[in-house]
This record gives structure tokens, C-alpha cells and sequence, in this order.
């Protein structure tokens, strides 16, 4: 492959989902009970992005990897001490809330004009990338709104492998269902790509792209646009944790068939 590539890989801060999260409503609505106390990581869906970002731009040569990145400075600055680690990349930061009591609009207005704010970026050699979904929402809408800001009419969601050909076209490898996949091409950039988990491992820890990245890092973190989500028509009703309910009988000499009956009969009055 002889064209190089413009790849921006969009990723947010959430709490380490090792962590005990219980939402609380506060004075400026939902929120999660200690949140600036819990540890922040980069959501694992664009975790996936990213490394396949930086897998991609290793094949190409003059191709650049952007991280383009909206959460609370100081959570930014602690998550960028692990991530910076793994693969090369410019960070692009935005100072401002994240989470999963955000609106998806407003997210994606604030990622896409950051994008377009990137200088010298060459539309005809974009790739935006992103997780299909999110460790804070499951919406799975943010990057089909990001794609639609920037004018990108070519989407795939779920995505599982991507394959940039000889004469510059790309293949797709997208998730549907029963476990199956199907192969989409595409003559070329710009494209907006969701990813799933893709097939790569986590990158191990590099000392030297860490300290690379941390050059660029830190004054970008610096520099970093205030943004306001309001949250204008969106309205919580009620936030908890789901609810667990467990019913407990020991019963003997009960075959498997009557055992399922008694299951799928509870299951239906649920």
C-alpha cells in the first residue's frame, strides 16, 4: 500500500468497570456516587479502535493516528498515563463531561468539530474511527452522528476487520446476526468505522512510545477546549442499579424437561 491514511480514532473516559458504580441524582442531575474519586480508563470499545487504528497506520507509510479524546482534564491526564503506553498517537483533548448521563448529540457535535479543527486534515484520506458501542451507553448512535457532522455517507458498525486493498478500496468486516459476518468494500476513504473487538491483543506496555507520546500529551491536555454539554430536552426519570431478585427450591427426582417447564413458566411471569 503506497497512499498513506488519516485516521482519527474517537474515545472517551469511563470508570474502570472493576470499580462498584451506583448512580446517584445530584444537584445538575444523574451522576455516579464518588465519581471523581474512580479510577478512569479508555472505554474498551475504543480501546479495540485504537490499536487497530495504530495497527493500520503501521502498513501505510506517512499515515498519522489521532486520538481525539472528551472527558474532565484531570481524568484525561490519568488515563493518558497508561494508554500513552500502548501506541503512537496525537492527542486531541477536550475538557468536559463524559459518561453515560450525556447527551449523544451534543457528544458528537463537540468530537466532530474538534476533527474538523485538526490542521491539515485531507478528507480524501480519512478514516474515523470509534467503538460501535460504549462502556457508559449502549446506544451504539455517537459515531453514526459524528459521520453524519462530517459529512461521511459511508458507515459500518460492528466492526470486526478491516482490509485496505492494492488499489486503495477497503473491505469490511462487519458483525450481524446469529454469530455470522458480512463482507462490505468500499472504494475508499472518507469512511466512519464503529468497532467491535476486532483481532488484536492489547499492545504491551512501551516505555519509548510513552515517552513519545507524553511530549506531545501534555500540552495538548494544556490547551484543551472547554466544552459544555448542556443537555437541553434530555431528561432522566430515574436512575438505579438494576434490580436482582433471586428465588431459591430444592426439589428431588425432577426431570430436565419438567425442570426447563418450571423455568421458561417462571421466566414468563417476569
Amino acid at each position: 500500500m503506497s497512499s498513506s491514511l488519516q485516521i482519527v480514532v474517537c474515545g472517551s473516559v469511563v470508570p474502570d468497570p472493576l470499580q462498584t458504580l451506583e448512580p446517584v441524582v445530584g444537584p445538575t442531575g444523574p451522576a455516579l456516587k464518588n465519581e471523581m474519586m474512580l479510577p478512569a480508563v479508555l472505554d474498551p470499545w475504543a480501546s479495540h479502535a485504537l490499536y487497530e487504528a495504530a495497527n493500520l497506520a503501521k502498513t501505510a507509510a506517512g499515515s498519522k493516528v489521532w486520538l481525539v479524546s472528551l472527558g474532565p482534564k484531570a481524568k484525561l491526564q490519568q488515563m493518558m498515563m497508561t494508554v500513552a503506553q500502548k501506541v503512537p498517537f496525537e492527542l486531541v483533548a477536550l475538557d468536559g463531561p463524559a459518561g453515560g448521563f450525556t447527551d449523544a448529540a451534543e457528544v458528537a457535535a463537540a468530537l466532530a468539530g474538534a476533527i474538523l479543527a485538526i490542521p491539515g486534515l485531507d478528507c480524501g484520506k480519512l478514516l474515523v474511527f470509534g467503538g460501535w458501542e460504549s462502556a457508559s451507553r449502549g446506544a451504539g448512535a455517537t459515531m453514526q452522528m459524528v459521520g453524519e457532522r462530517l459529512g461521511i455517507v459511508d458507515q459500518f458498525q460492528g466492526v470486526d476487520e478491516l482490509r485496505v486493498n492494492a488499489d486503495g478500496s477497503l473491505e469490511i468486516l462487519e458483525r450481524i446476526e446469529g454469530g455470522r459476518h458480512q463482507v462490505s468494500r468500499c472504494a475508499g476513504p472518507p469512511v466512519v468505522l464503529g468497532w467491535a473487538t476486532g483481532s488484536l491483543p492489547e499492545p504491551k506496555n512501551n516505555p519509548q512510545v510513552g515517552m513519545a507520546n507524553m511530549r506531545g500529551v501534555m500540552p495538548a491536555l494544556q490547551k484543551a477546549k472547554v466544552v459544555k454539554l448542556p443537555g437541553e430536552g434530555l431528561r432522566f426519570g430515574e436512575v438505579c442499579l438494576p434490580k436482582q431478585l433471586r428465588q431459591t427450591r430444592i426439589v428431588k427426582d425432577k426431570t430436565a424437561e419438567e425442570i426447563a417447564a418450571e423455568v421458561v413458566a417462571w421466566l414468563k411471569q417476569g
